[in-house]
């Protein structure tokens, strides 16, 4: 009986909460600005700006929020080992989920966890897929402004967490950085 009573309970205070939610579906997409975390001090990394883009999800509960994503995301850098400069294109497929914490007027602070997938590498140097990891975590924060008229404005950076580095010729330990600039636009909510 009183499992009974507290799953009704649950219940009840779960379905208030979510009949106060608001949920959004979107399209976002921006400039990368990508270098890397090198344990190698002779090789240096140098960022070059990218595209992003994709769909959101947002689900919106009061003053807090919570948005799944999936972004294309080319991350382009070059990468000067000191006898040689190799421009390389790292493409992910990127799965944020950042928890929204509103301030007033749309205003946010954001912050989750990124989970990424090796899709394709290009490179003038004949670096190729194998010489990196298939996946790739990641720590992401930022702030923003949801507009009460559909867009969203995003400033992240990225943390990746793994080593990425594959490669059985080089024993260096390279970790993805990522700066995100986004705009967003709704294409339709639900609820208030």
């Amino acid at each position: 009986m009183k499992k009974s009573l507290l799953t009704i309970a649950f219940s009840l205070i779960v379905m208030a909460g979510f009949s106060q939610a608001k949920l959004e579906i979107g399209l976002k997409g921006g400039l990368n600005s990508s270098t890397a975390d090198v344990s190698n001090s002779n090789i240096t990394i140098d960022s070059e700006s990218t595209f992003h883009g994709g769909v959101y999800g947002l689900i919106k509960l009061t003053k807090l929020g919570i948005q799944p994503e999936i972004l294309y995301s080319p991350q382009k850098n070059s990468i000067d080992n000191g006898t040689s400069i190799n421009e390389q294109t790292k493409v992910y497929l990127d799965i944020p989920v950042m928890v929204k914490l509103y301030l007033a007027a749309g205003l946010n602070l954001q912050a989750g966890p990124q989970f990424s997938i090796l899709t394709s590498v290009d490179s003038a140097a004949g670096t190729t897929k194998d010489d990196f990891k298939n996946s790739d975590m990641a720590v992401a924060f930022g702030a923003g402004w949801d507009a009460p008229f559909g867009l969203q404005a995003n400033v992240r950076y990225i943390v990746g967490l793994n080593d990425i580095n594959d490669s059985q010729a080089s024993n260096v330990e390279i970790k993805n950085r990522t700066l995100q600039l986004s705009i967003g636009y709704r294409l339709f909510k639900v609820g208030n």
